[in-house]
């Protein structure tokens, strides 16, 4: 298969030929060589056949040129599946941690909304409004150490609604 460049920059048709040529003899070889680095050899080896394609003047050692561009394009395309798959795991991660996240902040809001109004009141002024037990009297007149009391029924209320039992597992009190 030695041809002059003349020949391979020549007509259409004469330059078609030569790429089939040079698939048919070498596509394979190509494959495998690119194979190495990707799950998709024939990807690249098509890539590198229409940028030969499109050289004028096509290089003097075609073979030698495209196992140049095979090889970049295969580890291009290795390097690009890697870091689609870690933004895969990575979004995926994300989506569960972001739908138990609210799935557990929705009970933990079903749960507060189903204490009573005056103990729902203080977990929302304590945890959410961030107040100290002195700020919560002044607010609601009423002496911290009542609150204090009320605070630690509305937690353990809490803590029994969110309680897993386990299996094989018996509570203590």
């Amino acid at each position: 298969m030695q041809e002059s460049a003349d020949d391979r920059a020549g007509d259409a048709p004469s330059r078609s030929r030569w790429l089939g040529d040079l698939l048919d003899c070498h596509g394979a070889a190509l494959a495998l060589y690119a194979a190495q680095w990707t799950t998709a050899p024939e990807d690249c080896v098509q890539e590198a056949l229409v940028r030969l394609a499109a050289e004028i003047p096509p290089p003097e050692q075609p073979v030698a040129w495209l196992c140049t561009v095979v090889r970049r394009h295969a580890m291009n395309q290795a390097r690009s599946d890697r870091r689609r798959h870690q933004r895969e795991q990575h979004a995926w991660k994300e989506r569960l941690a972001s739908r138990s996240a609210h799935r557990q902040q929705g009970e933990l809001l079903d749960a507060v909304a189903s204490l009573q109004g005056d103990l729902r009141e203080l977990v929302v002024l304590k945890i959410w409004g961030g107040l100290t037990f002195n700020e919560m009297a002044e607010v609601l007149s009423t002496p911290s150490s009542t609150l204090h009391r009320k605070y630690r029924e509305a937690l353990d209320q809490l803590r029994k609604l969110w309680e897993v039992p386990c299996p094989g597992m018996t509570q203590t009190e």
